[in-house]
């Protein structure tokens, strides 16, 4: 996935000299700025694809952090990943774009001027934002994905909020280390998202006395809280594991029999694949970001008080959710019937 100006996805220069690069045929380009999470990004396949489908002929680049290339590839909209990211989830300031003026910006980022000026300095021949003056209205509760479909129907392109599937790797290619294990994902983007690990060793114990295989997964970041979580439930060291990339990353859900973890990219990864899930939800409630309502994914809320998404301590709401509750929530999904 080569970007502007013979750029691969992470900025090294592509396969192809500067010469070979200005001799390649023109296309349009399409850029959208969604500089964003792993999560953010799944959340965002529906509209990529709406995209992908109003501009056939178009090279579709989305601006996006660099380790996300593998599942954008895999998304089959994007043709160029744009290197961009900034702390936490603000938006970049400079996109490091080259070449010609897009002939469409689309800010999939967010709904303010901070999204749309570094796209507008571009010089893009159309920008499509929330923020633009024919822009539609912002509703702040309505789902992540329903909310950038509608966005784009209301250019006229048309989008559909459950074309989120990714193929999953080929295991040949990309085997899973832990081929039907339950996952637990400890884990999460901030302290408020992250159900006790203690929780975590009561359900791993219970599905271990119960036949399960389970592994516990994490980021590189995640050593410690992925080490307790194994140290509490019993688990062999083998039984960790922390894949180095997006794409082990996926072949170890897509092969699992179930995912356990709060908010967090996982639990979208999850639902993109198809593997079953059980996702803890608080501060932020499951209709806003949660999976389809369907047997293959439960979504556990306690109703209340929204709480601080990037708090420093679990929400309340998240803790109100019991180990017994998860356990019964994996008894009812398709392939983890024996809890």
């Amino acid at each position: 996935m080569n970007g502007p100006a013979g750029r691969s996805a992470d900025g090294t220069p592509g396969n192809g000299s500067p010469d070979a690069a200005r001799r390649a045929p023109y296309r349009p380009r399409v850029l959208v700025l969604r500089a964003l999470g792993l999560g953010d990004l799944l959340a965002g396949v529906p509209a990529l694809r709406a995209l992908r489908r109003a501009f056939p002929g178009h090279e579709l680049v989305l601006a996006a952090p660099a380790g996300l290339a593998p599942l954008a590839r895999r998304t089959g909209a994007v043709d160029t990943l744009l290197p961009a990211a900034a702390p936490g989830r603000a938006v970049p300031e400079e996109l490091d774009w080259s070449g010609p003026p897009p002939e469409v910006a689309v800010d999939l980022h967010g709904n303010g001027p901070e999204s749309v000026r570094p796209l507008e300095k571009l010089g893009p021949g159309r920008l499509l934002a929330f923020a633009a003056p024919d822009g539609p209205p912002w509703y702040a509760q309505e789902h992540e994905r329903d909310r950038w479909c509608r966005f784009l129907r209301c250019y006229g392109i048309p989008a559909d909020a459950a074309d989120l599937r990714l193929p999953p790797p080929e295991p040949a290619v990309e085997p899973s280390p832990a081929p039907g294990a339950v996952l637990l994902h400890p884990g999460a983007g901030s302290p408020s998202r992250r159900w006790p690990v203690e929780r975590y060793a009561a359900v791993a114990r219970e599905l271990c006395r119960a036949g399960h295989r389970v592994a516990v997964t994490g980021g590189p970041d995640e050593r410690e809280l992925t080490a307790r979580l194994a140290e509490l439930a019993g688990l062999p060291p083998g039984g960790i594991h922390r894949p180095a990339s997006l794409d082990r990353l996926a072949a170890l859900v897509a092969e699992a029999s179930a995912v356990v973890s709060g908010d967090t990219g996982i639990a979208h990864l999850a639902v993109a694949l198809g593997t079953p899930s059980v996702t803890l939800f608080g501060p932020v409630a499951p209709r806003l970001w949660g999976p389809p309502r369907t047997e293959r994914h439960r979504a556990l809320w306690h109703p209340g008080p929204p709480g601080d998404p990037h708090a420093r301590r679990p929400d309340p709401l998240l803790l109100r959710v019991r180990p017994e509750e998860v356990l019964a929530a994996l008894s009812r999904l398709p392939e983890v019937r024996a809890v």
